[in-house]
C-alpha cells in the first residue's frame, strides 16, 4: 500500500486544480485583451500612415508638375535668349560689314 500512497501524494488534489486554472484563465484573458488592444492600435496607425502617404504622393505629383512647368519655361526662355543672341550677332556682323564697305 505504500506505493499507492506515494502515487496519491504525487497527484494534485482535485479541489486545488480550479484554483490554478482560475488565475491562469484570468492571465490569458488579460493577455488576449492587451493583444487585441495592440492590434486595434496598429490598425489605426496603419490607416493614418495610408492617409498620410496618399497626401504625400499627391504633393509629390504637384511638385513634379510644377518642376516640369518651370523646366519648360526655362527652356523657352533659353530658346528666346539664344534667338535674341543670334539676331544681335547678325546685327553686329551687318554693322561691321557696313562699316567695312563705307571705309
Amino acid at each position: 500500500m505504500a506505493s499507492s500512497d506515494t502515487q496519491l501524494a504525487l497527484l494534485p488534489d482535485q479541489p486545488d486544480q480550479p484554483d490554478i486554472d482560475s488565475p491562469l484563465s484570468s492571465l490569458l484573458y488579460d493577455l488576449s485583451q492587451q493583444v487585441q488592444g495592440g492590434m486595434e492600435n496598429m490598425l489605426k496607425m496603419t490607416n493614418e500612415i495610408d492617409q498620410n502617404s496618399a497626401g504625400i504622393m499627391e504633393e509629390i505629383e504637384r511638385c513634379k508638375d510644377t518642376a516640369s512647368e518651370r523646366k519648360k519655361a526655362l527652356e523657352e526662355e533659353k530658346d528666346r535668349s539664344a534667338y535674341s543672341e543670334s539676331v544681335h550677332f547678325e546685327e553686329k556682323v551687318s554693322s561691321y560689314f557696313a562699316e567695312d564697305l563705307l571705309s
